[in-house]
């Protein structure tokens, strides 16, 4: 399985120019989390902290326990081994072909012999679908053909962290969906940790297990996607419909006056773009048929059902019943402590603490309609906590094999 990335109130700047701050997350192993934002707020250079290209200058990483902001280079060295990155554009080496371009982390980092690389390659090639396309160069192939070359050159060393940059940049929709698939499909059959930073709506909705979202220099949410695809944040249901309406601007920031204006246009009849607001939890996509069950899913869930008392009753509705309908749907495998045992570890670092202007979750949350936070949404309320939502036992059927609610 994938090793745990953990941030603890990390700062980056440039020069004078803060780029981001006090940023404190956790990607839980073998699943798959994606980083969405504005262009600009710092999404990429995120990637670069986590993997040792650019140092912040407060704060801490932690890659499977080792924090790569105070180790040695040789320590840093042997970190990276365990990550595999793909770069918006593919990254290839333009006077090699694919073949070359997919061995060249092992030919740099390993004593394997050329036969025991080439089995390899073509392996790692035939996983995205470029089987026969060895020879060619990046020149002669599709800007899809090249993202999937950078993705078998990053998964050539066996990652267990594997970090995606924009993969829908230069894509269209339907190409999208596909590399979307394949993410899925390799997570499912190595049960890596994945980041993904995009700014792809459809992709946000429908393809990571967590999702968190950077604004105005400050991690905003990160979290299960249930409770991002239910959160009343107004930045957050901003983004995710792509509308003029809320907090993000042109230059990302909008002072009142502009957004009063903007409204007043929406009121008037004006169209503000976006898509279709969506209610609910849009479906995940799953891993192809004939793949390993996603264990990512299992784990997930646990933990959304550990936290879900303290969410609006909104959300905790919606929640419930995308539960139910993925339960209906698929076979999901008995796991121990199925009673309400759940895994807590990610608890806190899933994107219940932070501190700006839209809101700070601490578990356990209350939600109340007071002004406590400029910008936060304004239909909170206090009540008590209710129960813990209690999944329905599940057994296996003795005649069939397959596992069944009670």
């Amino acid at each position: 399985m994938g090793v745990e990335v953990r941030t603890e109130g990390i700062t980056k700047s440039f020069g004078r120019q803060n780029i981001w701050q006090d940023v404190t997350l956790t990607l839980p192993p073998g699943e798959i989390s994606l980083m969405v934002g504005p262009s600009g707020t710092g999404k990429s250079v995120f990637l670069k902290s986590l993997i040792g290209l650019l140092k912040p200058e407060q704060g801490h990483i932690y890659i499977d326990g080792t924090d790569i902001t105070t180790c040695s280079n040789k320590d840093l060295y042997d970190i990276r081994k365990l990550f595999g990155v793909l770069f918006q554009d593919g990254a290839l080496f333009g006077s090699m072909d694919l073949f070359d371009n997919t061995a060249f982390p092992l030919r740099e980092h390993t004593k394997k012999s050329e036969s025991d690389i080439r089995k390899i390659v073509m392996e790692k090639l035939d996983l995205v679908g470029l089987g026969g396309a060895e020879n060619k160069l990046p020149g002669e192939i599709s800007g899809g053909m090249r993202k999937r070359a950078g993705l078998a050159r990053a998964l050539v060393l066996d990652p267990q962290i594997i970090l995606v940059d924009e993969p829908d940049s230069g894509l269209d929709p339907v190409r999208t969906t596909y590399i979307s698939q394949l993410f899925l499909d390799i997570n499912a059959q190595i049960d890596a940790t994945f980041l993904i930073v995009s700014h792809n709506i459809n992709l946000a909705r429908t393809v990571p297990d967590n999702i968190g979202m950077l604004f105005r220099r400050h991690l905003v949410m990160f979290g299960p996607r249930e409770v991002l695809l239910t959160s009343e944040e107004p930045v957050v249901k901003q983004f995710l419909n792509g509308r003029m309406i809320g907090p993000i601007g042109m230059s990302e920031e909008k002072d009142e006056a502009q957004m009063a204006q903007e409204q007043a246009l929406a009121d008037a009849g004006h169209n503000v773009g976006g898509v279709e607001e969506v209610e609910g939890i849009v479906p995940q996509m799953q891993a192809t048929p004939g793949m390993p069950y996603r264990e990512a899913i299992t784990r997930r869930q646990n933990r959304v059902r550990e936290i879900l008392h303290t969410l609006p009753p909104a959300a905790q509705a919606a929640i419930i019943k995308d539960m139910e309908d993925v339960d209906a749907t698929q076979q999901i495998p008995v796991t121990a402590g199925a009673g309400g045992n759940y895994d807590t570890s990610y608890e806190h670092s899933a994107g219940y603490e932070y501190d700006q202007n839209y809101a700070r979750y601490d578990q356990p949350q209350h939600y109340d309609n007071s002004s406590a936070h400029e910008g936060a949404a304004a239909d909170r309320f206090e009540e008590p906590p209710t129960a813990p939502y209690e999944p329905q036992q599940r057994y296996e059927d003795p005649d069939t094999g397959q596992h069944r609610r009670n």
